[in-house]
């Protein structure tokens, strides 16, 4: 049994004698292009994702998400760490109808990965720590907008000394009609103690537009235009064996599909 199927089956114990006050749901998409805060995962290349949340009444929330990646290895030198495992949890209630908040930890896992070890990478040992990454976040939602903040517990994504790594979202969703929604987004990451080769430093701003239509019956369809104003040489694959020494925060275009059921 899968460590995936292994959480999903937690979570399905938990809800036993509480159904009435619970909600289990299950995901499932695919990307053309993977972007967490406007940086590819995949290389431009496409991903296939799926999750499970479970959401009591009470305003408590657990879910598990997961994705394939490549940049564990094409960008921090890694062997091993080919795909992504999200755990999170928290708590979501109304100060007022019309203002929520929501507060949690979540934990980027990327299992096996040796990022930071130079037995079997093919950087430095000591040059990345290891990429798996531990956040807190609070948020606050305002009718259609949201303000959201991150901050890391530890290295962000292997990042040496960057401890206290920040990330500032403010996005709002607009409902068109006919099933469309309209998002627009920006986003501030400032990772302590890193820079490019340049000097400049690793923090950086990006910005997103993402068209959403619901197609019913569980189905979305989403697609996005995404920049960033990312340093070239500090956000870069190694250039072998595995990376290509291409910038990983271009501006693209993203198109998506996913299921809820």
């Amino acid at each position: 049994m899968n460590l995936k199927s292994k959480i999903a089956l937690a979570v399905m114990a938990l809800t036993a004698g509480s159904a009435a006050m619970a909600q289990l749901s299950y995901n499932i998409g695919a990307v053309s292009d993977y972007r967490v805060r406007g940086i590819t995962q995949t290389n431009y290349g496409p991903a296939v994702q799926g999750g499970v949340d479970y959401a009591h009444s009470t305003g408590f929330y657990v879910g598990a998400w997961a994705s394939n990646v490549k940049w564990v290895k094409e960008m921090n030198g890694a062997s091993k760490g080919d795909y992504e495992i999200d755990l999170y949890g928290g708590y979501k209630a109304e100060f007022m109808p019309g203002l929520s908040y929501d507060i949690g930890f979540i934990t980027y896992q990327y299992p096996g990965n040796d990022s930071g070890s130079a037995n079997g990478g093919i950087v430095a040992d000591g040059q990345y720590s290891n990429a798996s990454t531990k956040e807190v976040y609070a948020a606050v939602t305002y009718k259609v907008a949201t303000l959201k903040y991150n901050q890391s517990l530890g290295d962000f994504l292997g990042n040496v000394n960057s401890n206290g790594s920040r990330y500032w979202d403010l996005s709002a969703a607009f409902d068109l009609g006919n099933g469309f929604t309209l998002t627009p987004h920006i986003g501030r990451q400032t990772i302590p103690n890193n820079f490019g080769t340049n000097g400049k430093s690793a923090d950086y701003t990006d910005y997103a537009l993402t068209l959403a239509k619901d197609m019913g019956k569980g189905v979305t369809l989403t697609a996005a235009y995404i920049t960033t104003n990312a340093d070239d040489t500090f956000y870069v694959n190694q250039s072998a064996p595995l990376g290509d020494g291409k910038m990983i925060a271009k501006a693209g275009a993203v198109v998506g599909v996913k299921y809820t059921f």
